[in-house]
């Protein structure tokens, strides 16, 4: 990471994708670049930073990189339909290139360089939203405990997907033993406040190191399913009673987690608003109906079983 670097070294990075010449963008990374990035357009190159609908988007905006100039390729060989999806005429209002291409997905940074978030090809849908990971992964990395990151996405016991992030923690972080509760807690809250919640992973496993493909990329087959202590919950405390006895189960089996406690938090499990109304139709078939409404207020087990059990004493009192 370029935090890591030592101040005489001098380290330039030359960026160019397959369908332009070996560099189309470079630039000097120092000591304090919290983000890396790919430097500016080089000569004869044009860079353009655009949105789902071609327009260019402002900086410190999340965009497409499209690259136009003479280092642009003329096309796939013997791949017309690819060709034509990938190269594409650059619009009049920005006609200073002959062509370009997009096939990354960047942040534009300060002093109008770009920092890499991830490939669009590495998009995923989740409940309807598309979401790219990699934008998930810097924002991780710019937590001080964090000094790498992936975000994947994994299906559940249920056969749902949800996100799931891997952590590499830098040594001020303490020891591999720490609560990885507590890291999940830090780390979501951290999230919370810079992404929307459906970017929210649901689970942080922390590792020692990322594990690699032979030619150096992310091995996504070698990255473990997250264990309970990967997720947001708060120190254990069993269930007492029967309504949250039952509670419990059921948010076990939708949240595939291994138990649930009494303090702990239904969407901080990975619960979501699909599996709240699940939860809703699993207690109606129980004849234990709870508006899906008082789940959002009282998300918490314990709560939830106390406005379970208010609502169920209310329904007894005789008239």
């Amino acid at each position: 990471m370029p935090s890591r670097l030592p101040s005489p070294l001098k380290l330039i990075n030359n960026y160019g994708p397959t369908e332009a010449t070996v560099v189309a963008t470079s630039g000097r990374l120092f000591s304090d670049n919290v983000v890396p990035h790919i430097g500016r357009p080089i000569a004869n190159t044009r860079v353009y930073l655009l949105d789902g609908h071609g327009a260019p988007v402002p900086y410190g905006a999340v965009g497409e990189l499209y690259i136009g100039g003479a280092g642009v390729a003329r096309g796939y060989l013997n791949r017309p339909e690819l060709t034509a999806e990938r190269f594409l005429p650059i619009p009049s209002a920005m006609r200073q290139a002959p062509g370009c291409t997009g096939p990354a997905t960047w942040r534009l940074s300060a002093g109008r360089q770009s920092g890499v978030l991830g490939r669009n090809d590495d998009q995923v849908k989740i409940r309807g939203f598309r979401i790219e990971p990699g934008e998930i992964a810097a924002r991780l990395c710019e937590h001080a405990r964090v000094r790498e990151a992936a975000v994947v996405a994994r299906q559940d016991r249920a056969g749902d997907k949800h996100l799931v992030a891997y952590v590499v923690c830098g040594p001020e972080a303490g020891s591999d033993d720490d609560d990885g509760s507590g890291l999940a807690v830090a780390l979501r809250a951290h999230l919370g406040g810079r992404l929307p919640d459906y970017m929210v992973p649901s689970a942080f496993v922390r590792l020692s190191a990322l594990p690699l493909t032979a030619n150096g990329k992310l091995d996504r087959k070698g990255l473990p399913a997250p264990a309970d202590d990967a997720y947001a919950r708060r120190s254990y405390e069993a269930p007492q009673g029967g309504i949250e006895t039952a509670l419990a189960g059921i948010w076990a089996e939708l949240l595939g987690v291994e138990r649930v406690g009494r303090h702990d938090h239904f969407f901080e499990l990975g619960g979501h608003s699909l599996l709240a109304v699940q939860l809703m139709e699993r207690l109606r078939r129980l004849s234990l109906g709870v508006e899906v409404r008082t789940l959002f207020a009282r998300p918490v087990l314990a709560d939830l079983a106390a406005a379970w059990a208010a609502i169920t004493r209310w329904r007894c009192l005789p008239t």
